[in-house]
């Protein structure tokens, strides 16, 4: 088969069928069939910073990582399940990583999951870990965390890192 290169957006009607290969940049919408290789890094394009307990918006969250540099505590309540599914183009079976990062914090960040999230069974039964939602300050202030959706409008939260 030949190799191509387009400079502009490239669509079909009928899907995609090969391997790819390289660096993909930009948002994937749709489906995604088969394995997904490469480094194993994520790099965030654009984060938020919430330095004071408030409401994170979907936009923030989209993000999928957000900082704080606060001296007080502070709680991130997220948002609905509607407006975060809404935000992600959600649908049934979508996970999606949240990465909260506190190490230029002073005090601890407590994550409170809204209307239409709930905590994964891992993370009621083991609440000191998959269910710890609170994110140290300093140099191990980092953590990850799963939403998986279970419709478009609500998902199940669990601490993964």
């Amino acid at each position: 088969m030949a190799s191509t290169t387009f400079s502009g957006p490239v669509t079909s009607t009928n899907g995609f069928v090969g391997n790819l290969t390289g660096n993909v940049t930009g948002n994937v919408t749709g489906n995604v069939t088969g394995n997904i290789a490469g480094t194993g890094r994520v790099t965030h394009a654009t984060t938020a910073a919430i330095n004071a307990t408030a409401t994170a918006t979907a936009a923030e969250v989209a993000t999928g990582y957000i900082t704080s540099t606060s001296a007080a505590a502070t709680a991130i309540t997220l948002p609905t399940g509607t407006l975060l599914g809404a935000a992600l183009g959600a649908v049934k079976g979508t996970i999606f990583d949240l990465y909260i990062d506190n190490t230029g914090g002073a005090n601890t960040v407590t994550i409170v999951v809204a209307v239409n999230g709930i905590l994964s069974s891992a993370a009621a039964d083991t609440p000191g870990s998959f269910g710890d939602l609170t994110v140290a300050s300093g140099v191990t202030g980092l953590a990850r965390f799963t939403l998986m959706f279970s419709s478009a409008t609500a998902y199940v939260f669990t601490r993964t890192a």
